[in-house]
């Protein structure tokens, strides 16, 4: 029978995310869960320690008796098998780390377990979007709501143009419409950042907020995107602030802040992310199922297809836009 110590790694192996703050250093972050997880395995009770067998020798002995040692068999515990012996149970835990956060980055930051540091790098695999804010800043008073919107469109435009190119699928095929229908449209491979969605969330001069998806980014590229876009504004802008809100299926709701970096916590929101999951494949499996819809809604959905089908076909910058719309 396993150790309850091993019981609990079993039960702690998986995906979570936690908050990490702006100014710590993500190593500082994973070092810091590294340990207080190694604490709490290693306080889980301990296994009583194994018997032995061994020959004593029984103390004293009748005087008259033949010279000799008189042996008895007796149990006794095996010291070499004792805590303070042999150690903690764990002593080195691997935590991994997904997409990172520069020190001055805020947000939900992804960290793996176990055999979960196999599922991260599936999970990346997947072409996942991620969800900014970004802060930014300009003093000067010719700029509003709508300029500032306008060029947001523009940057959209210009970078869904770049997804479809760096996709390597040909748009007029009906691969191309499936994947966009799936949300599979993507880059194939390693591509530069890649912005899928803008928009302004917040307009307060000079203050505004920007919410950004993107693929491939970093945050110093996010950075550079509110200056470039005070110069398409004839001003400046720096940015104040970058906070990851969305890290593919992980949103802030499911990240755990600073005081919640505990075994307990941690084995919790594992668990969560686990049976969340099941629950997704088991109502997509629902839906492929046959029978399983009204048949007004049946024909609803075919006629919808067939409708995006001829879009698709149609060709040209119309059906790019709506491949666009529907992966995003």
């Amino acid at each position: 029978m396993a150790a309850p110590a091993v019981r609990m790694f079993r039960r702690v192996e998986g995906l979570f995310c936690v908050y990490k703050p702006s100014g710590v250093h993500w190593k500082l972050v994973r070092d810091n869960i590294e340990t207080k997880l190694l604490k709490g395995l290693n306080a889980a009770p301990s296994q009583p320690c194994p018997q032995e067998v061994r020959f004593l020798a029984q103390p004293g002995g009748d005087a008259e008796a033949p010279k000799g040692l008189t042996l008895s068999v007796a149990s006794v515990p095996a010291l070499s098998k004792h805590p303070l012996v042999t150690g903690p149970e764990f002593q080195y835990l691997q935590v991994g780390v997904g997409h990172r956060l520069d020190a001055f980055s805020s947000g939900v930051l992804v960290l793996a377990v176990g055999n979960g540091n196999k599922i991260l790098n599936d999970l990346y695999r997947t072409r996942i979007t991620r969800d900014y804010t970004l802060e930014g800043e300009s003093t000067y008073g010719h700029i509003t709501q709508d300029k500032l919107d306008r060029v947001l469109a523009m940057l959209q435009g210009a970078n869904q143009k770049s997804l479809l190119m760096y996709s390597n699928v040909d748009m007029r095929s009906q691969e191309a419409y499936e994947m966009a229908v799936q949300g599979l449209l993507g880059p194939d491979g390693k591509s530069a950042p890649i912005l899928t969605g803008l928009r302004c969330i917040r307009f307060e001069p000079p203050n505004f907020t920007i919410e950004v998806q993107c693929l491939n980014e970093t945050q110093k590229y996010l950075r550079k995107v509110v200056h470039e876009i005070g110069l398409e504004l004839r001003s400046t802008a720096v940015c104040k602030g970058v906070r990851r809100t969305r890290d593919g299926p992980f949103t802030l709701q499911d990240a755990l802040t600073r005081h919640h970096w505990t075994a307990s916590d941690i084995m919790q929101a594992i668990q969560q992310y686990k049976s969340s999951k099941k629950n997704k494949n088991y109502s997509r499996s629902k839906v492929k199922e046959p029978g399983l819809h009204p048949l007004e809604e049946n024909t609803t959905d075919s006629q919808q297809n067939e409708t995006n089908v001829e879009a698709v076909a149609a060709g040209g910058s119309r059906s790019q836009t709506l491949l666009s719309q529907r992966c995003f």
